[in-house]
């Protein structure tokens, strides 16, 4: 898989978040861990923004455990971001 066909983090619904522009994500591309539940693990809690001048993808996904994961790449065609287990989650988490 290319950097050229990765998902793109469809939208963001956590605020506080640096890389959060008007709830579009600005990372280069997120990881989702395995933590209490899919979590985003490039959140930062900052006030300063960061980030790239264009929608965030994913890099990388931690849990085998979901659908959309083929190899440790995420194969959906979007991910939304928000509040579940933890406070920025993968809302597109689907088990398998």
């Amino acid at each position: 898989m290319t950097t050229m066909n990765l998902p793109i983090v469809s939208s963001c619904s956590v605020d506080g978040c640096s890389y959060n522009h008007d709830h579009d994500c600005h990372a280069g591309a997120i990881t989702v861990t395995e933590a209490a539940g899919p979590a985003c693990g490039t959140f930062v809690d900052a006030h300063d923004k960061g980030g790239v001048d264009a929608s965030g993808h994913v890099g990388a996904c931690h849990r085998s455990d979901c659908t959309h994961n083929d190899h440790l790449e995420c194969t959906a065609a979007g991910v939304d971001v928000g509040a579940g287990e933890d406070r920025a989650d993968c809302l597109t988490f689907a088990p398998a």
